[in-house]
């Protein structure tokens, strides 16, 4: 199953967007899985939020707020314009909740890991990507209860 997190100084989120940038991403990650729109498949959706105290981050050149998005995914969930996708949405999102303009993408840094399969276990099961297909095909833990 999916999951995603977002690493970010403490305080260089809006208010809004800090209270709303955990289920955003979740569902942009789902939308480009290609995941049923489920309560199960959301439920395995996780979101972290990872703010780092002031002064943890900074570059070479200054202080402004950079932003890393780290997704984790089976291999095979994402074909290649699923991750450009991903990446171009995710980076929107972080964008609007820090309240930053689109001139600031190169701000936001994401990275798709892609877990072999076999190396992914949840209720003490190893789950294969080929499982998440037949739970997805057959609209697992019902159908679309947005």
């Amino acid at each position: 199953m999916p999951s995603i997190r977002l690493t970010a100084p403490a305080g260089a989120l809006t208010e809004q967007g800090r209270h709303s940038v955990q289920r955003d991403l979740a569902s942009v990650l789902l939308r480009w899985e290609g995941a049923p729109d489920t309560a199960f498949f959301r439920a395995q959706a996780w979101s972290y939020l990872v703010e780092l105290p002031e002064g943890a981050q900074t570059t070479a050149e200054d202080d402004a707020p950079r932003f890393l998005v780290e997704v984790t995914v089976p291999q095979g969930a994402l074909s290649e314009r699923r991750k450009a996708g991903l990446v171009e949405e995710a980076t929107r999102t972080v964008l609007t909740a820090a309240g930053l303009a689109p001139d600031d993408a190169l701000r936001v840094w994401v990275l798709v890991h892609e877990q072999p399969d076999g190396t992914w276990g949840a209720g003490g099961s190893v789950i294969r990507y080929a499982d998440l297909v037949a739970l997805a095909g057959r609209g697992e833990a019902g159908n679309s209860d947005a």
